[in-house]
């Protein structure tokens, strides 16, 4: 038997390690392929583009927000992969009424970090899990030195236009923004919606526009400009932002020459 208490609190119970998974989240879906059970994912979502070899190769059970239940459960999986925030409560409870399911829960780097040791704990690959977990945990002190005597950025993270609406206090990407020498102007908690005017009173030294949930491109960037008088805004990878499992490896270094790039 094993048993371990998720990040929500529930109590996941399994027989045997799993050997049909279906993940229900993109970074939880790249992570399990990370950790060599490529050969157990049985479903995931339309959202769960990579790696691509999955993303091609694994059947798809809906969105992150749109599951189809009976799909999944026709998978007959022994574990359902899911996330508080990316998947829908209801959705959720019911796989739960069937089957095991882990939900993580992730507002910072820590929580992610033992995400992944829960994950690799319920898999049986913990060791590589660990040295994983190491190895973020190392790059991540590594920008830490780089940048600790050197003054702080003032930013805005936008996820979203029509309404914008930016990443603020309590979330994952504020985390990572914070560990990497910037200040998120946005006070606010979650995800705000802001007007022009609020944007620009707000006056942070650089707006960065994420290429998810909404994917920005240069004519946003220039339209942001334009309607708020601001004089700097950067298209930024939302992956490398908010893909909180083993793409976090490589997070740390783009953080580092985006920084570098402002100063």
């Amino acid at each position: 038997m094993i048993e371990l208490l998720d990040q929500t609190g529930f109590t996941v119970r399994l027989h045997k390690r799993p050997d049909r998974i279906v993940s229900v989240v993109p970074s939880q879906t790249e992570l399990l392929s990370a950790l060599g059970l490529d050969d157990r994912i049985a479903g995931i979502t339309k959202f769960c583009i990579h790696p691509d070899h999955i993303f091609r190769n694994k059947l798809r059970v809906g969105g992150t927000k749109t599951l189809n239940i009976q799909k999944i459960l026709e998978l007959k999986p022994d574990l359902v992969i899911a996330n508080r925030e990316e998947n829908l409560r209801d959705q959720i409870e019911a796989l739960r009424e069937k089957l095991p399911v882990y939900v993580s829960d992730i507002n910072d780097l820590d929580a992610s970090l033992q995400m992944i040791s829960h994950v690799g704990e319920i898999t049986g690959t913990s060791e590589r899990a660990n040295e994983m977990i190491s190895t973020i945990a190392f790059r991540f002190g590594k920008l830490n030195e780089a940048i600790k005597d050197q003054k702080k950025i003032r930013c805005m993270y936008l996820i979203w236009k029509s309404p914008w609406m930016a990443a603020g206090q309590g979330t994952f990407i504020n985390d990572l923004l914070m560990r990497s020498g910037f200040e998120n102007v946005v006070q606010d908690s979650r995800y705000p919606e802001l007007t022009d005017e609020q944007i620009a009173a707000l006056n942070p030294d650089v707006v960065f526009l994420s290429s998810e949930p909404f994917p920005f491109k240069e004519a946003h960037k220039n339209e942001l400009l334009k309607q708020t008088g601001l004089f700097k805004a950067e298209l930024v990878d939302g992956e490398v932002f908010s893909w909180y499992g083993s793409r976090l490896l490589i997070a740390p270094e783009y953080l580092a020459a985006l920084r570098h790039s402002l100063v």
